[in-house]
């Protein structure tokens, strides 16, 4: 680990001194690494052209990578905060149901488990838990979508979620706490149309 550091930084080094070539050296070390992370955050027929966008922006803020921390580390909160400009561009895209991987099918198992079991036994089915999270998804806001993801889904600390966003550790609290009422409203909105429908 300790050496593939170094030779990281070899390579950076020598990528802003002109050898702009050797950027691919890293693009290839690390590019499952960014798939990973893209793929649990946008749709599947996207990864590849937002995990395209995290390397340009990787290769555009390159001269403002201080070292400090693993580059490794540092390109994870690039790939988080593209796909987080994702979602802020595309808040209201319509997403097909097998976009959500079984992750997302879980988590929103979960969510409606801990909300009330009773309330939303039948809804937490496979197949209703996935359009409820891609429907509530499409609704909430970039922010909300992503550190709900991140926190609940995906179970980084707040912390950890901080410094990949890039937000300071009381902004990603609020948010996270904004985020659940947000998806909590949803859920008991939808309810209430449901009963409606069926008076």
């Amino acid at each position: 680990m300790q050496t593939q550091v170094a030779d990281d930084l070899e390579i950076i080094h020598r990528v802003l001194h002109g050898e702009i070539d050797l950027f691919a050296a890293l693009i290839t070390r690390y590019q499952q690494h960014v798939a990973r992370i893209v793929n649990r955050h946008v749709p599947s027929d996207r990864v590849a052209e937002v995990g395209h966008d995290v390397f340009i922006r990787a290769y555009g803020s390159l001269p403002r990578f201080s070292g400090h921390v693993p580059f490794e580390h540092w390109l994870s909160g690039i790939a988080v905060r593209t796909c987080y400009e994702f979602w802020r561009a595309n808040r209201r895209e319509e997403l097909p149901v097998s976009a959500l991987t079984t992750e997302h099918q879980q988590w929103i198992e979960r969510i409606l488990a801990a909300e009330s079991e009773d309330r939303f036994r039948e809804q937490a089915r496979r197949q209703e838990a996935t359009e409820l999270l891609q429907w509530a998804l499409g609704h909430l806001s970039a922010d909300n979508r992503l550190v709900l993801t991140l926190v609940s889904l995906e179970g980084y600390s707040v912390r950890e979620a901080a410094s990949l966003l890039g937000w300071s550790v009381a902004t990603v609290k609020v948010r996270a706490y904004r985020a659940r009422q947000a998806l909590r409203k949803l859920f008991l909105e939808r309810e209430a149309q449901e009963h409606d429908t069926t008076q």
